[in-house]
């Protein structure tokens, strides 16, 4: 009896790697539009100066194909199970390129920490930290609106993001949420702010996931993203 074949890595080469670059998936990224998948940073410089896919051209969006991009956790795990070392390789070429680079955000120095808009992290130190940075986690996509009113004080300060849509680990809270807040509206220290789910405010330590479940109404094809919204603080007391 013939003993099955052994399939080598390169006869899954068709599957893991990219169009562009030609090497293995990094970060893996898929364009809904046609289902083509890349590695992040290559799909995201390429749309740099192109709004078609690079392997079939079709137009991804008219203004900002970014919004259809999905990172592909699964078809990352697998890539990392079939190719020995490249998950050990890759993150070892992360922590030394940003240590080169001594890269600093909003006037602070973290390294590859920077990296994911410090939303994951944050919420990696509640837990004690465990290195992968949540990158298995399920993940969703969040659009962060302001709340704006007039009578409210502290309006002049809270302003609209200029990049209101984000995608983040659903183990994130509100908390963290606030934090990212603060930071990319450059807000006090001691500023605080609401956070809302269709008019409701939410608990600090409430997670995505719970808030989807739970609070978020809309479902089917208008569920996504969920919408959060922010204001100054009231003090009802």
């Amino acid at each position: 009896m013939t003993s099955p074949r052994k399939h080598l890595v390169k006869d899954f080469n068709h599957f893991i790697t990219c169009y562009v670059c030609k090497g293995y998936l990094i970060k893996p990224t898929t364009v809904t539009e046609c289902l083509h998948t890349f590695c992040k940073s290559c799909i995201i410089q390429h749309f740099e100066d192109s709004n078609d896919c690079p392997k079939c051209g079709i137009q991804v969006h008219e203004t900002n194909p970014r919004e259809m991009l999905r990172l592909d956790n699964t078809l990352e795990e697998i890539i990392f199970k079939l190719v020995p070392g490249l998950r050990e390789k890759e993150q070892q070429q992360e922590i030394e390129f940003w240590r080169s680079r001594k890269w600093k955000e909003n006037g602070e120095e973290d390294g590859p920490r920077s990296k994911r808009s410090r939303l994951d992290d944050d919420d990696d130190d509640d837990d004690g930290g465990d290195g992968d940075y949540h990158r298995s986690d399920p993940q969703i996509a969040i659009c962060l609106d302001c709340l704006r009113n007039s009578s409210l004080v502290g309006e002049n300060i809270v302003k609209g993001l200029m990049k209101k849509f984000i995608r983040c680990s659903t183990r994130v809270t509100v908390g963290t949420i606030k934090k990212f807040l603060s930071l990319k509206l450059k807000l006090p220290s001691s500023y605080e702010l609401d956070v809302l789910c269709n008019g409701e405010i939410m608990g600090k330590d409430h997670t995505m996931e719970f808030i989807y479940m739970t609070r978020w109404r809309l479902r089917g094809e208008t569920a996504y993203p969920m919408v959060l919204e922010y204001r100054p603080r009231i003090d009802f007391g």
